[in-house]
C-alpha cells in the first residue's frame, strides 16, 4: 500500500523544473496550450528556428544550442549571444486561452562552479532572433485572437454629487457663529 501512495504523489511530466526567465517574451492567445505549442512549433520551423524537442501533451518546446547565424546545432559549450536556445511553455489562463512565454537564451559565460541554469541570460531585446520571436508571436496572435478584452468592472459608476461638482467657492459657507471670536 505505501509503494502506491508514494507513486501517486509523484507528479510526472517532461516540463523543466524550472521556470522561464523573467524576461521571457509573452503573449495571451485564443488557443488551448496543446495546439498553442503545436501551432508556435510550427510556426517557428517555419522561421527556420531548429525546433528539436516538442511535449504537446506537457505543452512546451525547446530547441537544442544552435548558431544564430547558420540556425545549426553547435557541439561546442554554448558561449555569447551566437549560440542560443529557445523554450517555451503554454499554460492555461481561461478556457480557451493560453499564455505562450518564450525565452531566447544565451550564456555569457562559462563558470563550472554553477549550475547551468544559473548561466542562461535572455538575449537583449534587439537580438535577431529574439525579435523573430516577438514577430512570430504576433502572428500568432493575429491569426487566433488575443487575450479577451477586459470585462466592466462589477461595481457600476458613481455619478459624482452636485456638491462635489460645484467648486468650493461657489458652496454655501454656513453662517459664523456669533459666539465665536471675529477676526
Amino acid at each position: 500500500m505505501t509503494g502506491v501512495a508514494v507513486a501517486a504523489c509523484q507528479p510526472v511530466t517532461t516540463r523543466p523544473p524550472f521556470p522561464p526567465v523573467p524576461e521571457a517574451a509573452a503573449t495571451v492567445v485564443r488557443l488551448a496550450p496543446p495546439e498553442a505549442t503545436r501551432l508556435l512549433a510550427e510556426a517557428l520551423r517555419q522561421d527556420s528556428l531548429p525546433v528539436a524537442r516538442i511535449e504537446q501533451r506537457d505543452t512546451w518546446l525547446a530547441t537544442n544550442w544552435f548558431d544564430t547565424a547558420s540556425h545549426r546545432p553547435i557541439h561546442h559549450r554554448p558561449l555569447g549571444p551566437d549560440d542560443i536556445r529557445i523554450r517555451a511553455w503554454a499554460d492555461p489562463t481561461r478556457p480557451g486561452f493560453s499564455k505562450i512565454t518564450v525565452e531566447t537564451i544565451y550564456r555569457p559565460l562559462a563558470d563550472p562552479s554553477l549550475p547551468d541554469r544559473e548561466l542562461d541570460h535572455q538575449v537583449p531585446h534587439d537580438h535577431p532572433v529574439a525579435a523573430r520571436v516577438r514577430t512570430i508571436l504576433a502572428d500568432l496572435v493575429k491569426r487566433y485572437g488575443g487575450p479577451p478584452a477586459p470585462t466592466p468592472s462589477a461595481q457600476p459608476s458613481q455619478q459624482p454629487t452636485e456638491e462635489e461638482l460645484t467648486p468650493p467657492s461657489e458652496q454655501e459657507q454656513p453662517e459664523p457663529d456669533e459666539a465665536a471670536p471675529q477676526p
